[in-house]
């Protein structure tokens, strides 16, 4: 082994340069228009309903946290107190494919119901994608690299982390939100 780096070191910084360069080259092909308009939809619904399957669905459970901090009412679809969506609400589905079924039939409720649906997806020619009346692209073509690198969906979730925790802070600067009033709202652990 040559002197400095052992392999697995190599391999870390190799992976982690390489998720950071192509999810911050999927998000800089965000329209600011698409942005604006999500936060206008999330900030007008009375309540704000968050779906995702698998890894996506916790990246969503995160969003809905920092939701409920930012000081409005979100819920994460599946929860067993997760009430009724109803007209005029808003439902974020965040989904890599947007094909899954669940995700599709949530979606069709959604519509059915009268809500509001943004979709933050990695295909803008999926199923889910043309359901939404807003959808948000993250896209990432697939290159020699990606397999090995970042296997299976890691672009799209670590893509809709940062994309997500970037949204709040323009629902923060829209509210009048600051760290502090945040904290304020935040879940006492025990």
């Amino acid at each position: 082994m040559a002197a400095g780096k052992s392999q697995d070191e190599s391999s870390f910084n190799h992976s982690q340069s390489y998720v950071a360069r192509r999810v911050s080259e999927a998000l800089s092909q965000i329209p600011a228009e698409v942005v604006t308009r999500a936060v206008e939809i999330l900030l007008k619904a009375p309540e704000i309903f968050v779906y995702g399957a698998g890894r996506s669905g916790i990246i969503g459970r995160a969003f809905a946290m920092r939701l409920v901090q930012v000081g409005l009412a979100a819920f994460v679809i599946g929860e067993s107190t997760t009430p009724i969506v109803r007209a005029g609400d808003a439902v974020f589905i965040l989904s890599g494919r947007g094909e899954s079924q669940s995700s599709i039939q949530t979606a069709n409720i959604v519509r059915r119901e009268g809500a509001q649906l943004i979709v933050l997806t990695g295909r803008s020619t999926s199923k889910l994608a043309h359901a939404a009346n807003l959808a948000i692209p993250l896209e990432f073509p697939e290159d020699a690299e990606q397999p090995r690198l970042a296997p299976l969906g890691t672009l799209f979730e670590s893509a809709s982390l940062q994309f997500t925790d970037a949204l709040i802070t323009s629902i923060m600067r829209a509210r009048g939100e600051s760290e502090d009033s945040m904290r304020r709202r935040h879940a006492i652990m025990v």
